[in-house]
């Protein structure tokens, strides 16, 4: 701020020096080289002038700016007088019965009156309870606003003494998975080592683009770290002479490609089908699915750039490898039919206009789009055209399904078909499972997603508030994708009304893609050792409070 009268200071005396030359040199009292010179210098230093004032006015402006920034009521600055929390402290604050609080910044806030008054519902906002909101209010743009910070404030009760901490990792050498990456709190961890999570449902039903800080996470192996300058990608096998591409290479000699798809894992709605009768794996809900925009460059490029031909009838498969290892170093593998391949196949760089979190594959990992989640392997790091598919575990020993008299006693995996293509499926985000309705209510809103593999797309999603006695047909809001090859999921929506006089009312939904594939009603006829592929009506049931 000292610069603004220097600036202006030399405006003035610049344009004090213009204007002496000009009278001199126009006055006749000086000579005529003499006027030139004055003329020459009288220039320069109006030059020298204007330039002044453009850097006064724009400190003027930038000091403007910084005043109107200062008045602004700022939240989570530390406050002299307040009791001070620790983390341990304020996680204990979490529980919907008892007092609710949060963090942000320096400050300490006790939010509970306030949970009924949230503009987004309370669903949302318990995610942050006994945490920081930052991370949450970073999902959100209308939280940077004078009213949302003079609101926090006023439930102001300390300041926060950990605020800055880094928590220290586990130190032990031995741990393996001692440099996976840090993820986001909202995440529904089902196991940390290897990481596998999913998001809270009222947050994604918000958006078609998931975010990726909240994208599900299915990890086999320690996420690995990759430097990209070291990275390559190696080609060989069948029909092709052994390249190696750099992540520069890829970015640079082929066509830049990008497709909206949504991946799922072949787990989703595990938990449901395990209500049934007990499955092996990890407990899904209904979110171990995601849908972003992928961009890299076509998987055909690549390989014609290697030397395979389309027409070149012995390769069957197309093998993929990464880069994450088991302790015995054996590598993550899959494949897929080779013409999976010369469709739309992509070796993405980028998810959702940015670099691939370390995560979802960083720095390239395959994204098949309709095909399920174990096939589009992360942090590539080796194509192998072939004859055969990939002997791996996931693709010989796993991610297959068997009739329901089949269990882990007489399963012969070798007669088993490796998944490729999901079948349709659907579920309810919101409301939540055990929402209290009130019984003066006549109507309900309900939300979630629908989708099918191969490129199908959806035609309808069926609807029920009264366990599938009538049905409702929900508005959908489809991707802009041609329906014969929709890669991304559609949302929907419906108002349907109540049944009266029901102590409950049980939400079903079912979808029906352009194939005319339709859910089952149940997980019985599907049922499966390995909970995969659970694909049957989505029920969610919700309490009604009497008057």
């Amino acid at each position: 701020m000292k610069k603004v009268p220097q600036l202006l200071k030399q405006w003035k005396q610049t344009g004090y020096a213009l204007s002496t030359a000009s009278e001199a040199a126009f006055s006749g009292r000086v000579k005529a080289k003499e006027r030139h010179q004055a003329i020459k210098y009288g220039l320069v230093a109006l030059t020298s002038g204007l330039l002044g004032w453009a850097a006064y006015s724009y400190k003027k402006q930038k000091l403007f700016t910084q005043c109107k920034e200062a008045s602004m009521m700022m939240p989570g600055l530390k406050k002299h007088g307040l009791p001070e929390y620790s983390q341990e402290e304020v996680a204990k604050h979490n529980n919907p019965g008892g007092r609710i609080w949060v963090t942000y910044g320096h400050g300490v806030y006790d939010i509970t009156d306030f949970m009924d008054k949230h503009p987004g519902g309370k669903d949302k906002i318990i995610l942050a309870s006994g945490g920081s909101l930052e991370p949450f209010w970073a999902l959100y743009d209308m939280h940077k606003s004078q009213h949302v910070y003079e609101w926090l404030e006023s439930y102001r009760i300390g300041n926060f003494r950990d605020a800055g901490s880094v928590k220290k990792r586990d130190r032990d050498v031995k741990d393996p998975f001692i440099n996976d990456p840090d993820r986001h709190p909202a995440l529904r961890i089902n196991s940390k080592k290897p990481f596998n999570a999913e998001p809270p449902p009222q947050i994604i039903v918000d958006s078609f683009i998931t975010p990726n800080e909240l994208f599900y996470v299915r990890n086999h192996h320690p996420v690995p770290e990759i430097e990209p300058k070291q990275y390559k990608l190696q080609i060989e096998g069948m029909g092709v002479k052994t390249v190696q591409l750099s992540l520069d290479d890829l970015k640079t000699k082929f066509k830049k490609g990008s497709v909206v798809a949504t991946l799922q894992c072949g787990g989703n709605r595990r938990s449901d089908m395990s209500q049934s009768r007990p499955v092996r794996g990890l407990s899904w809900g209904s979110l171990a699915v995601g849908n972003a925009e992928w961009t890299g460059v076509w998987l055909k490029d690549v390989l014609k750039h290697a030397g395979l031909n389309e027409d070149n009838t012995q390769v069957k498969h197309i093998q993929f490898e990464g880069l994450d290892k088991e302790p015995t170093g054996q590598s993550f593998g899959a494949s897929i039919p080779v013409h999976k391949a010369w469709e739309n196949a992509l070796l993405a760089y980028e998810m959702n206009g940015q670099p691939l979190p370390r995560d979802h594959g960083y720095p390239v990992r395959l994204v098949v789009p309709g095909v399920i989640g174990v096939r589009n392997v992360k942090w590539l790091g080796k194509i192998s055209p072939s004859h055969e598919e990939s002997d791996s575990h996931a693709q010989r020993g796993d991610y297959m399904t068997f009739n329901p008299s089949i269990d882990w006693g007489n399963v012969d995996f070798t007669k088993g078909v490796a998944i490729q293509d999901v079948p349709v499926t659907s579920a309810i985000l919101e409301p939540l499972p055990g929402t209290k309705v009130e019984a003066q209510d006549e109507e309900i809103t309900i939300r979630g997603y629908a989708w099918s593999g191969g490129g199908r797309g959806i035609i309808r999603v069926d609807v029920s508030s009264d366990g599938g006695k009538t049905w409702h047909d929900a508005e959908l809001t489809r991707p802009s994708q041609p329906m014969h090859q929709t890669y991304a999921w559609t949302l929907w929506e419906a108002t349907i009304p109540i049944p009266q006089n029901a102590n409950e009312v049980q939400l079903i939904c079912k979808a029906v893609d352009n194939s005319y594939n339709v859910q089952p009603d149940s997980t019985h006829g599907i049922w499966n050792m390995r909970g995969l592929l659970n694909n049957s009506w989505h029920n969610v049931k919700l309490p009604v409070e009497p008057q």
